[in-house]
């Protein structure tokens, strides 16, 4: 069974390149163009994995995270992997705090960028 992986960042050219690295595995790819759109999709939607962006419109990545955490929420254990351009030390303490499982600074190289996937999903 393909592994669902739901993917927000506002910029197009980002999800062009993450669907087409996430693509060469095969998974099911569930393209978010901002936060917002994201949240709404976990409302009735379970996930396998969630990677997202920090800084979008309407709903940023820390409200992604809250959204996927909350504790009704069917997606409150599934990993999340935030990519970002922040790359300061105190805000990837506040991503672990918020509950991400990883953190990705752009631009990033795709085979660091699977090998975080594959170890979130835990495939070998």
């Amino acid at each position: 069974m393909k592994a669902k992986v739901l993917f927000a960042d506002d910029s197009p050219s980002v999800r062009l390149i993450v669907k087409g690295i996430l693509q060469s595995r095969d998974f099911d790819l569930i393209e978010c163009e901002d936060g917002q759109v994201a949240i709404d999709y976990l409302r009735d939607h379970t996930v396998d994995l969630i990677i997202t962006d920090l800084f979008m419109p309407n709903a940023d990545g820390f409200d992604v995270i809250a959204a996927a955490r909350a504790t009704a929420s069917a997606n409150r254990f599934i990993p999340i992997v935030m990519v970002t351009t922040e790359g300061q030390a105190e805000r990837k303490r506040e991503g672990r705090k918020a509950g991400a499982t990883a953190w990705i600074v752009k631009p990033f190289d795709a085979q660091l960028f699977l090998k975080v996937v594959d170890k979130c999903l835990k495939i070998k």
